[in-house]
């Protein structure tokens, strides 16, 4: 399979995505959107993956390619993979409320998984958080779990072809260094009690090692909706 990647940041990038495709044998393209780069037409390549951005961007001249582009994918069968901002464009493309959370969400916070979730993960998982806002689950869409902070983080709709991850399982801590280094923190971040130091983010590489297997199951589990 060919996959396609919308990157909005030179430090949010495919961290562990990319290595999981080529392991598997998929290529990819990865489309540098904050670059001026234009996203690809609908039905290119045989997956879309969007991911994050920073909270609080402002609009740019891409915004309008990239809803269109999620809007025709989920009139289409091709799967369609979003993170963080790409989960909440998904969302917001389905007709779902996007908002400020109450609080801000930083570093390791353990997910519950929902009874009706349908992805193929523990009952509970840590997972790494960075971010403040948050989307409602969108109608149809079967709800992945929450943490303490997110009910919401994440969800599955048209049967598991279209996946929503508020939360990053595709998390490195090179890739985490890279957000520390260059991003700004989520707003609130420093009132919350689910706000998280460098030290505590980055103290365990083993956390790191752990997302792995998990990022594995989804990602397996939600290109297996591609048409044969």
């Amino acid at each position: 399979m060919h996959v396609h990647l919308l990157q909005h940041s030179p430090h949010l990038g495919p961290a562990r995505i990319g290595d999981w495709l080529d392991s598997m044998g998929h290529s990819h393209t990865v489309f540098h959107l904050d670059q001026g780069e234009l996203p690809p037409r609908p039905g290119e390549g045989d997956a879309l993956i969007v991911l994050d951005a920073p909270e609080g961007l402002p609009p740019a001249d891409w915004a309008r390619g990239e809803r269109k582009l999620i809007e025709r994918t989920l009139d289409g069968r091709t799967p369609l993979l979003g993170i963080g901002h790409g989960a909440k464009r998904i969302a917001e493309a389905l007709g779902a409320t996007i908002s400020r959370g109450t609080l801000a969400e930083t570093g390791w916070q353990t997910v519950a998984l929902a009874e009706a979730s349908p992805f193929d993960l523990p009952p509970r998982f840590e997972a790494f958080t960075w971010h403040r806002e948050v989307f409602a689950l969108p109608e149809d869409a079967l709800p992945l779990g929450g943490t303490a902070a997110s009910p919401q983080q994440g969800f599955a709709w048209d049967a598991g072809r279209v996946v929503g991850l508020l939360c990053h399982l595709e998390a490195t801590a090179e890739s985490v260094t890279a957000m520390l280094d260059h991003l700004h923190r989520p707003a609130g971040e420093a009132e919350s009690p689910h706000g998280q130091d460098r030290e505590a983010m980055l103290d365990d590489p083993k956390r790191f090692d752990r997302l792995a297997p998990l990022l594995d199951r989804l990602l397996t589990q939600w290109l297996r909706t591609a048409p044969a």
